[in-house]
């Protein structure tokens, strides 16, 4: 029996998906599913390497039969609630459970005291309490979580809990965070990177200063979090969630729980979309002690509110710049200040900060660079991982500054950019060198040649073009065009020495394949990509993917293109080691070697073409099978000075947007984005556009509208209506204008990562836009109305 089959018979509980009711009812008759991606995937045309082959999950998904977690069912259950403080700071002086005890139907109410194991966790730094017990330091923190035989009664168990606490000041401000009482006792400080490269005397004839806000963007993932916790007879607890990255969430719950690592267990149903760290582990912990307190499965479907308030944000953030220049536009020297508001806890905050000091001048050459960061603790809501963390608050940052010395020298944007772009071979400020393809000066020729949409015409039937959307309350003769543009960065895969390794195992029998991975696929395409891989590699028709959970080997998070790459590559030398276990006793009959016999288009065929057979037929009765690792070659953490090798590789995008404003109401219309992208190897063409379009809707939100607001750490209107997210009425239209296919030599099939940087390019790109067609500095994002409204010598 293998280890998957024996951990899956210690359970009693029978786990089934199901759409279910609000009031926890079946609507429909419960019945076994896979997980995500189990099904066998239908013969495909095309297939492979390079075809738009259709995703792995589209026929359930759009029949709706995909298994979401908050699908889940299972005999017997129970449903949570979680209580959460009203306060951004207090000290807890009493919490009374009693009467929440003492309501029918209540089978459990846990809270600090009732924890096994360790008290606090964290992704990278276990700061967060489980349960907060002496001091409450972010709105929505959780105190208590009840579990019950109805949500409607566990929801009601939770509100009545009692809690008495003794307000205290919330530090809101970053900037008071460093004189402020400690927030935690690890300190309001979390990480300080200075970055010192080149001479600091060093300056240009001409310089810029400015001072940038980025706002808190919230991952807003399509369905809140859910989760199922199952009892297990060994004691230990099965959790089906939505996990990003399974692994590590078994090794913290199972560090809280007070258990060993192989008696918890995650099994990933289905992610609704994922541009985060997808499930918090703040919404696991109270299922599973749950799940162990009551000896029944616990269900916790989050609200919408609960869903803004539990899980991480992107960093807002304060960036102050000086750019110096000599008088042909080239750079000399550039000056920062970057503080990141963490929030409560640390979470991934130290990383993201990494990112931003690394990329603080962008891709660009700059021979002397000094860079301060800092992320701090404040009252706030959490800060995280989001797409692009890091990078694209600096990336709004030096590409205004950009558009202040082309202002300030008389030159056109695009030029300026051109006369400073990386290319491969420079050294970034952190001293590494750039030795993967970094094609920025094609990238930005490429949108600013292509051609302008045209202008709209002032007309009464065309009205709805206008900023506002339809019957907006602007006149055309307001309305002004702008075009700007941004130039973005990312790094790829983990930073700063994180051992990056991802386990594979592709298995065929009679010539069906299976690939067993733990690649969690978030909706980026790992699945199809996976695959195409083995389409490619062994030529078989038939793939599937094996439901993922923990009985597997780890292959790390959902993040920074690794699965693409790490979890790829881990897939394609698995598929290779199956290809030659094939050719070998045919190459060994033919008197010749492996290398010899080609295997393309469902056929093996020799070097002289005198022996040739399908794939079909030579997998006929065989079980093959074998396990790969691949792991990128290490980093190292930045030094004292921010230098060192921090980063496996890097990806680049240039976009030029083309807005409309109306500069009296200062409403903003994204009319169009050219994208160009530097892309490694185009895998999956179709997938491949999609994930660019995705990412510069995401940006656009960022520019235009998302900002999860509070007030002295009180969240305002955690919700989808007071949360403005771009609608397809918001999406503007975009233009893939060129992919760039220069192969990264050490990335499997040489691709890059696709998502996040038109993610961090975009707003740069918009705010860019919005300046040339006001004349206003636009230092904030997203760009408020004010902020668009044109001077009146503009």
């Amino acid at each position: 029996m293998s280890g998957q089959d024996a951990a899956t018979a210690t359970s009693t509980t029978t786990v089934t998906f199901t759409t279910t009711t609000a009031a926890g009812g079946a609507a429909g008759t419960p019945g076994a599913a896979p997980g995500p991606g189990a099904e066998q995937a239908a013969p495909a045309v095309p297939r492979g390497i390079g075809a738009s082959v259709p995703a792995a999950d589209a026929r359930a998904k759009t029949e709706g039969t995909f298994p979401y977690a908050a699908d889940l069912w299972a005999e017997g259950l129970l449903w949570a609630a979680v209580l959460r403080s009203p306060h951004a700071h207090a000290r807890i002086l009493s919490v009374d459970t009693s009467a929440a005890e003492r309501m029918p139907g209540v089978r459990a109410v846990v809270t600090h005291a009732d924890v096994p194991g360790a008290t606090t966790h964290g992704r990278r730094i276990a700061d967060r309490p489980v349960f907060a017990h002496d001091v409450v330091r972010h709105h929505g923190e959780p105190i208590a979580a009840v579990a019950a035989d109805h949500p409607d009664t566990a929801r009601l168990a939770a509100a009545a809990i009692t809690v008495e606490y003794e307000l205290l000041e919330a530090v809101t401000d970053p900037e008071q965070a460093f004189a402020a009482p400690p927030l935690h006792p690890d300190g309001n400080l979390i990480r300080h990177i200075p970055l010192r490269y080149g001479d600091p005397e060093a300056a240009g004839e001409v310089v810029v200063e400015g001072l940038y806000r980025i706002g808190r963007q919230d991952p807003a993932p399509i369905g809140a979090e859910a989760g199922l916790a199952v009892p297990r007879p060994d004691g230990g607890v099965e959790i089906y969630t939505a996990s990003t990255d399974p692994h590590l969430d078994r090794d913290l719950a199972a560090a809280c729980f007070g258990l060993e690592p192989d008696r918890v267990r995650i099994v990933v149903t289905g992610v609704p979309g994922a541009t985060a760290d997808r499930e918090d582990a703040a919404f696991q912990l109270p299922l599973g002690l749950l799940a162990l307190r009551t000896g029944c499965p616990v269900k916790l479907a989050a609200t919408r509110e609960e869903s803004f308030l539990g899980h991480t944000h992107r960093h807002p953030t304060l960036l102050r710049y000086r750019h110096h220049a000599d008088a042909e536009g080239r750079l000399v020297k550039v000056e920062a200040q970057i503080l990141m508001d963490a929030g409560a806890y640390a979470d991934s905050s130290a990383e993201s900060l990494a990112a931003a000091v690394a990329f603080a001048c962008g891709p660009y050459v700059v021979p002397h660079a000094f860079v301060e960061g800092w992320a701090v603790r404040t009252n706030n809501p959490p800060s995280g991982h989001v797409r692009g963390e890091g990078a694209l608050q600096v990336c709004a940052a030096y590409e205004g500054q950009m558009d202040k010395l082309a202002a300030a020298l008389g030159m056109d944007g695009a030029e300026l950019r051109l006369r400073n772009v990386l290319a491969t071979g420079d050294l970034l400020p952190t001293g590494q060198t750039v030795t993967c393809p970094a094609p920025v000066a094609e990238l930005l020729r490429a949108v600013r040649d292509f051609e302008l949409p045209p202008l709209p015409k002032d007309t009464p039937e065309e009205e709805w073009l206008l900023p506002g959307g339809p019957e907006g309350a602007g006149e055309p003769g307001a309305v002004r065009r702008g075009v700007g543009y941004g130039v973005g960065m990312v790094h790829m895969l983990g930073a700063e020495g994180t051992d990056e390794v991802s386990t594979a195992t592709v298995k065929v029998v009679d010539g069906v394949a299976t690939v067993i991975c733990a690649a969690v696929d978030t909706g980026q395409g790992f699945a199809t990509l996976a695959r195409q891989i083995v389409q490619e590699v062994l030529g078989v028709e038939e793939v599937a993917t094996a439901p993922v959970d923990t009985d597997q080997p780890p292959a790390g998070p959902a993040a920074h293109g690794r699965h693409t790459w790490v979890s790829g590559g881990a897939v394609e030398r698995a598929a290779k080691m199956v290809r030659t276990q094939l050719l070998q006793p045919m190459a060994h009959k033919l008197g010749m070697s492996t290398e010899l016999l080609q295997v393309k288009d469902g056929r093996i065929t020799s070097y002289d073409g005198a022996f040739s057979t399908t794939v079909a037929e030579a997998m006929a009765g065989k079980e093959l099978w074998a396990t790969a690792q691949c792991r990128p070659h290490p980093t190292e953490p930045l030094d004292g000075d921010g230098q060192g090798d921090a980063f496996v590789g890097l990806a680049f995008c240039a976009i030029r947007a083309v807005v409309d404003v109306d500069i009296e109401l200062g409403t903003v219309r994204v009319v169009e984005l050219a994208v160009a992208q530097d892309v490694g190897c185009v895998l999956n063409p179709r997938q491949l556009e999609a994930r660019i379009e995705a990412g510069v809707t995401q940006g656009v939100g960022a520019a235009l509208t998302e900002n999860l607001r509070s007030v002295g750490g009180l969240v305002r209107h955690p919700d989808l209506t007071g949360y403005a997210l771009p609608t397809s009425l918001d999406a503007p239209t975009v233009r893939i204008v060129k992919l760039v296919e220069e192969r990264d030599v050490v990335a499997p099939f040489g691709a890059k990562a696709a998502s996040a940087v038109p993610v961090v390019t975009t707003p740069a790109a918009v705010a860019s836009a919005v300046r040339a067609a006001t004349g206003r500095p636009v230092n904030r994002l997203p760009i408020r109305p004010s902020a668009a409204v044109a001077s009146a010598n503009s």
